[in-house]
């Protein structure tokens, strides 16, 4: 079986592994992403020096990437990043892996390749639609349809995180553990570096009332950007992902409500609230998929 180089790239650190075709991992690893003190040049060298390391054990057929950031995925082109990925864009980090390691490479968004993952393995098994919702800082998300990524002209398709509920908020000042952080702390009088997202769920779950409020409000915030989502799009599944994903047990019902209430009858029939399952995986497992289907691979096909 052929093995493949994964990576997913984030702001503070690069997560790797070495996956067989079919998605198993057999190795996985971490190391720190210093793009920042190094560039974009030191970022390919880390890159390359840890595919290096595993070709000495595995014989590698190329690289599959997953990153932070807005990627044109046919090029491998970063067309934009955060202000801690500086000059990020426009480096083709495709051709520069390809060069550096004379091995084919693909590259996606980090929430794509997420998505992507989910799909061929995860919550999204067997769907011929979804949108996958990333929840954390702030809110991300991908629509899959027939296993293709939705990109859009500029590639920002599912940026959804940027749609404006109100005039003056848009979906992930509202919804985003960010802004439930923000709540509880102004309801508590407290610093918001005092919280985090763990703490509030822990308080929730002893009784604490502000946390409890809070959280409910950030569902009902967050099915109301769903229901965007559902008038547009109609997709079967919705996947709900990031680092609330492990809240599973007590945000499910609270959302699925919310949503019951908010959506139109047979619309909401016909969804499946799903939450993810890969956990930290499901990059570089993404990550391998759209090497797969970019490549034409057999065992890309879904």
């Amino acid at each position: 079986m052929k093995h493949y180089m994964c990576f997913d790239i984030g702001g503070t650190s690069v997560k790797y592994g070495v996956a067989e075709e079919n998605g198993n991992l057999l190795c996985k690893g971490e190391i720190p992403n210093k793009i920042i003190n190094t560039g974009v040049d030191g970022l390919v060298e880390d890159l390359a020096a840890t595919t290096e390391q595993y070709r000495k054990e595995y014989s590698l057929y190329g690289i599959a990437v997953s990153t932070a950031g807005v990627v044109e995925p046919g090029q491998g082109l970063i067309l934009y990043a955060p202000k801690y990925f500086p000059g990020y864009p426009g480096t083709v980090l495709a051709e520069r892996l390809e060069k550096r390691c004379g091995l084919p490479c693909t590259v996606e968004n980090d929430v794509n390749a997420a998505a992507l993952g989910e799909y061929w393995l995860g919550a999204g098994r067997g769907a011929k639609s979804l949108f996958c919702i990333t929840v954390g800082t702030g809110i991300g998300g991908c629509a899959i349809l027939d296993g293709r990524v939705i990109h859009g002209a500029a590639c920002f398709g599912g940026e959804a995180g940027l749609q404006h509920i109100t005039p003056e908020s848009t979906w992930e000042e509202m919804a985003s553990t960010r802004a439930l952080i923000r709540n509880v702390a102004a309801s508590k009088g407290l610093p918001e570096t005092d919280l985090d997202g763990r703490k509030i769920f822990a308080m929730a779950k002893t009784g604490d009332t502000d946390a409890v409020a809070a959280i409910a409000k950030q569902m009902d915030d967050l099915a109301t950007g769903i229901v965007n989502i559902c008038y547009i799009l109609n997709p079967e599944r919705i996947i709900i992902g990031g680092g609330i994903a492990a809240q599973e047990e007590y945000l499910y019902p609270l959302l699925d409500s919310a949503l019951r209430k908010k959506l139109f009858p047979l619309v909401y029939d016909r969804l499946a609230l799903c939450f993810a399952t890969l956990k930290n995986d499901a990059g570089l497992i993404g990550a391998l998929k759209n090497f797969l289907l970019r490549n034409n691979l057999n065992n890309g096909k879904m």
